[in-house]
Parts: C-alpha cells; sequence; structure tokens
C-alpha cells in the first residue's frame, strides 16, 4: 500500500518529489487515518513550511489511528485506536524525526469506547473516550511507553438532543498553562476541570469548568496563547464559544455561529501562530472551514469562509503561520491551502496529499 501511494505521489506531483535545500524550513509530520478502506494507518512525511513541498516518508500499521499526539519532543507520540470495542487502546510510537521512520512501542487498553483525542500532561497521557463516555489516564515511563490505566473519570449526560446527547461523551482535553486540565463533556453543554497534581501524576477532579449554550456539544477546545481566553467548537451548535480562563473556571464571553448550514457536524478549531485568526471546520453540509479574525479583546468576527472536500474532520498550521493543511476523510486527500497573513483569506495552492481517509495532522515538534 505504502509504495503504490508513493508511486502515486511522485507521478502526479512533481512539486512533492523532495527536500527543501533550505533544511530550516522542513518539518515532519504525521498523519493519521481510519482503515476501514485500505489504509495502513499512519504515513510520516516531510513538508516545507515555505514552499509546500512534500514528501512521503514511512507507514505504521495500525487500526484506525484517528489522533496523535507527541510528547515532550518528537521522538515519541501517541495515537489512539479508535474502536467501539475491549480493543480500543492507546499506542506509544517511537519516531524518528529526520527518516520519518516509526516503530510501535507498545499498546494499553482505554477501558473506554472509541478513544478520540489524546493529550499528554508533564509525565501522563490523557484519552477522552466518545463512545465510553469518559477520560482515561496513563502514567508515561522514562522509555516513552505507556502503563496501562491508572484512572478513568466519567461524563454527563443533560442535553437535549437525545439522539445525540443520550449518553455520555467526552471529546477533548486539553491542558493549560497553569497545571489544570479542561475536558468537553458533550452530552452535558460543559467544560469538565482537572487538576494535575505533578509530584504524584495523579489527575484530580475539580468540577465544573463552565457551561455552554444549550445545544452545544462541545467538541475540540484550544487556548489562546497567553492562556486568557479558551475557544470551543461546538459540534451540534455549529458554533465557537469564546471563555474568558482562570484557575480551572471559565466565564462566557461570546458564542459566534461557524456552521451557516445547520449540519450539527461542527469539527476541529486552531488558531493561526500569530493568534490573529482563528479557523473553525464544517461537515455534513457546506464542507469547509469558517475564517474569524481575533479582536483585541479575545472576541472573534467572521471575516470568510474556504470551501474544502467532503469532511474536514482535522486541520492544522504550520509553526510559521504559512500554510494550512485541511484532513478531508471522505475525499481521501489533504488540502494544502496558502493563508494571507494580512486577511487571514485561504488560497487553495491546487496541491493534495493523497491518503486514505486522513483524519488527523500533526508536526512534530523542533
Amino acid at each position: 500500500m505504502l509504495k503504490s501511494i508513493v508511486a502515486a505521489l511522485l507521478l502526479c506531483s512533481s512539486w512533492g518529489t523532495g527536500y527543501s535545500e533550505n533544511e530550516s524550513q522542513e518539518l515532519a509530520l504525521v498523519v493519521g487515518t481510519y482503515t476501514d478502506t485500505g489504509s495502513h494507518g499512519i504515513y510520516s512525511l516531510r513538508f516545507n513550511q515555505e514552499t509546500g513541498a512534500y514528501v512521503l516518508l514511512d507507514s505504521l500499521a495500525l487500526v484506525n489511528p484517528s489522533y496523535l499526539t507527541f510528547g515532550k519532543d518528537s521522538r515519541v507520540f501517541y495515537a489512539v485506536s479508535e474502536l467501539g470495542d475491549k480493543n480500543a487502546s492507546l499506542n506509544s510510537v517511537g519516531f524518528n524525526a529526520k527518516t520519518g521512520q516509526m516503530r510501535l512501542l507498545n499498546t494499553v487498553a482505554t477501558d473506554g469506547e472509541d478513544p478520540c483525542y489524546v493529550e499528554v500532561a508533564n509525565r501522563m497521557a490523557l484519552t477522552a473516550n466518545y463512545s465510553g463516555g469518559s477520560l482515561s489516564t496513563f502514567v508515561i515511563n522514562r522509555d516513552g511507553t505507556l502503563s496501562k490505566l491508572k484512572t478513568r473519570f466519567e461524563g454527563h449526560v443533560g442535553g437535549p438532543d437525545s439522539s445525540r446527547q443520550g449518553q455520555a461523551h467526552i471529546h477533548c482535553v486539553k491542558k493549560m498553562n497553569d497545571g489544570y486540565i479542561l475536558a468537553s463533556d458533550f452530552s452535558a453543554d460543559q467544560l469538565l476541570a482537572f487538576r494535575l497534581d505533578t509530584a504524584d501524576n495523579v489527575l484530580k477532579p475539580r468540577g465544573v469548568a463552565g457551561r455552554l449554550p444549550l445545544d452545544s456539544g462541545p467538541r475540540h477546545i484550544i487556548t489562546s496563547r497567553n492562556g486568557r481566553l479558551v475557544y470551543v467548537m461546538g459540534e451540534l451548535s455549529g458554533a465557537v464559544t469564546v471563555f474568558q480562563y482562570h484557575a480551572g473556571r471559565v466565564k462566557l464571553v461570546q458564542s459566534v455561529l461557524s456552521d451557516s448550514a445547520f449540519a450539527r457536524g461542527g469539527a476541529d478549531i486552531h488558531l493561526t501562530p500569530d493568534g490573529r485568526f482563528l479557523y473553525a471546520s464544517n461537515r455534513l453540509k457546506n464542507d469547509g472551514l469558517s475564517i474569524f479574525q481575533v479582536l483585541s479583546n479575545g472576541k472573534l468576527r467572521k471575516v470568510g469562509y474556504q470551501r474544502t472536500g467532503i469532511h474536514p474532520r482535522n486541520f492544522n498550521i504550520t509553526p510559521n503561520g504559512r500554510y494550512l493543511l485541511a484532513a478531508c476523510r471522505d475525499s481521501d486527500m489533504i488540502q494544502i491551502f496558502r493563508i494571507d497573513k494580512r486577511s487571514g483569506m485561504l488560497e487553495d495552492t491546487g496541491r493534495l496529499i493523497n491518503l486514505p481517509h486522513p483524519v488527523c495532522i500533526q508536526f512534530a515538534k523542533r
């Protein structure tokens, strides 16, 4: 499978056939996929954040690695296996950022079905288990491998949509600058707070951090660079909710619509590295990316919309803020957009990374 994908890329994309002469602009990245349509699992690439050129490097066989994240450096990353049974798991993967080579280190059960997000905080890995409605924690060993499940916390219900919020779902876990952890409690339209005890490497619950408007279905969480603002993408409402943040608590500032088609498929959310623009992806109808300007007070003003391929479940922005890469799952491709740093608008470069069912893009730390 890997050889055939590499051959196709080289035949169709002369701009993606090798490394740039400017090595300082070369980024290693890994892509997680769903493996129900023939994907091998995880793919590694090298991407030039100045020119947009790329080359495919390696692949690793893993079932449904739908979300992954790097540890404290680029030598190890952690990838979920999103499965709706006892085989749901979290994997530690050794990574060589220069060659793209990947090696499975170990696998542990999440004890929660369909893990869809993983976060690393200090010496702990945390998974959000969607169908399991729980948050699982694991100690990271000195060699980067994972211990067995340490603790698990349950989510809640209470939202008005009985078909989507009838059982608990945890969708995202996000570490804060001050040692707190926030989790999106999807079915209760709220954020949960936890405190990380770094001395004992234990996560302690601290109750409800704050509530979103009813029928939001909070999905992904991001923070401003100074940590004083929190932005949450609502999957059901299709709105981005803005909060002020302090010491494990949030205060609602604004809720602004991203999904004007009301498709109830809000997905991912990211800020540009300079914090001037925020993007939110929408699925199921009018698939694309909403573009927001971040005002001086942290509030958002919608300034544009960029259509994408089908089902942009995840996207990421290069560290220099020059390119946005959108993983369009059902189009079997990653689209490469150039970001206008003045306006925030996106220009479709026409360049595609063709991979089966891509759903997560992460750049290695430098």
